[in-house]
């Protein structure tokens, strides 16, 4: 871990590119490349055989400007608070760049869900809520689930918010349960809103999506359904990068025919590790976990985790590849960054590309404060409605700046940002 980049400093070394060419004042720099609040705390939980652990926990608010905090809650071994400042920061371009009225927080705890029961897990939600109770609400700060995290821990995140408020906030957190606040369609929201940008690219560079090949790292959540999407359009995935828990270490699973993605959510567990042994007997040639990057395909789908395309793997994609599409949050490093610019590669940039989740997410907080609940179709339809509009907004900024697809979309959202504070009278 210690020779990755900082992620942090890699979103402040982003932004201060955009800001340069924004043109923006010292002050609002000052304000917009660092969190306006953070907290780091604490929490004790009883683990089942009587002693007590403490866990650290983090929530990073980074700006309000447009509208209350929103961001998810990871659970992760090798979480830091540098990682959650730089997803805060992202999720406040993020909401920006879709034109959603929220601004951007995210938060953690490291731990190891793999290693914790039920039970254990339910205190360390309780826990992290009894922590941050007074500084989250939903006027104020809108949690979600993440990596790691589910719709369980969200609702027992809420239960315990309500226990000690005394009332009933399900506006407070998103990505809860169906028939609890949740929405129809949040779980596929991420993925699919990532297919709808693809869909668009593949327009833009006159690309037949029955044509197209794709390889795509991880299984979770997002990538399920990205998988899920592009097979439905016509796109053919040949290979999924995973997490064996058995063997503690990532393989890639390729069929040149094509992944079956009903069939290979059968042999998955609830985080998105795919059983080896069973993928073989599915017929599945098992390769070594970064070989998902060296396919011979048009498109390229990291959904996994920040830091994955770097300048020492950049070089391995093949010279097919005419597309990636930014599942995860700060795949690519600033030096492959770099590196692909000067081969024209068209990146969908991650906080444009699943910006799907945080619309959804913003869907059922509108739905949750309302009492009123849309039906699936109605919640996807608004979701296509939202991410092809903010496709073609940063495509036209690509193209009238002259600039890369990531320089286009934080243009748009750190301007809209940044007058949002001057408009408040902040800067």
């Amino acid at each position: 871990m210690s020779n990755s980049p900082n992620a942090f400093e890699t979103a402040q070394r982003q932004f201060d590119h955009v800001a340069a060419m924004l043109e923006l004042d010292q002050a609002t720099r000052d304000l917009l490349r660092s969190p306006q609040r953070e907290y780091q705390f604490l929490i004790p939980v009883r683990m089942d055989d009587g002693h007590v652990q403490i866990f650290r926990g983090f929530r990073v608010q980074h700006n309000d400007a447009r509208g209350p905090g929103k961001g998810g809650i990871r659970f992760h071994p090798m979480e830091t608070v540098d990682t959650v400042r730089a997803l805060a920061m992202w999720m406040t371009w993020k909401c920006a760049v879709v034109d959603i009225p929220l601004g951007g927080s995210k938060g953690g705890v490291i731990c190891d869900p793999h290693n914790l029961s039920a039970r254990e897990t339910e205190q360390l939600c309780r826990g992290w809520v009894r922590q941050i109770a007074r500084d989250i609400g939903p006027l104020r700060d809108v949690p979600a689930p993440d990596v790691m995290t589910n719709a369980q821990d969200m609702m027992w995140m809420l239960d315990e918010f309500e226990a000690i408020t005394g009332g009933r906030y399900p506006g407070l957190i998103t990505g809860k349960p169906l028939g609890m606040g949740g929405s129809q369609g949040r779980k596929e929201a991420t993925g699919y809103g990532v297919v709808f940008t693809i869909r668009e690219a593949l327009r833009e560079l006159k690309m037949k999506p029955e044509d197209t090949l794709a390889a795509v790292q991880g299984f979770g959540n997002v990538a399920q359904y990205s998988v899920d999407l592009l097979t439905q359009i016509g796109v053919k995935v040949i290979c999924v990068a995973a997490w064996d828990q058995s063997e503690q270490k990532s393989f890639t699973y390729r069929r040149k025919s094509g992944v079956d993605f009903k069939q290979l959510l059968e042999v998955t567990d609830s985080f998105g590790g795919i059983n080896k042994a069973k993928a073989i007997e599915l017929g599945y040639e098992i390769l070594p976990g970064d070989a998902w990057i060296e396919q011979d395909v048009d498109l390229l789908v990291p959904a996994a985790i920040e830091n994955q395309i770097t300048g020492e793997n950049v070089g391995k994609i093949s010279k097919r590849v005419r597309l990636i599409a930014e599942g995860a949050n700060g795949p690519t490093s600033l030096e492959a960054d770099e590196c692909l610019g000067k081969r024209g590669m068209f990146i969908i940039p991650d906080f444009l590309a699943n910006a799907g989740g945080v619309t959804c997410s913003y869907f059922e907080q509108v739905q949750s404060n309302m009492n009123y609940f849309w039906e699936k179709d109605e919640v996807l339809g608004k979701l296509d409605t939202k991410m092809t509009a903010a496709f073609h907004a940063v495509v036209e900024m690509s193209k009238r700046r002259k600039v890369g697809m990531r320089d286009a979309a934080y243009l748009i959202s750190i301007n809209r940002v940044a007058q949002a504070c001057r408009d408040r009278g902040w800067v």
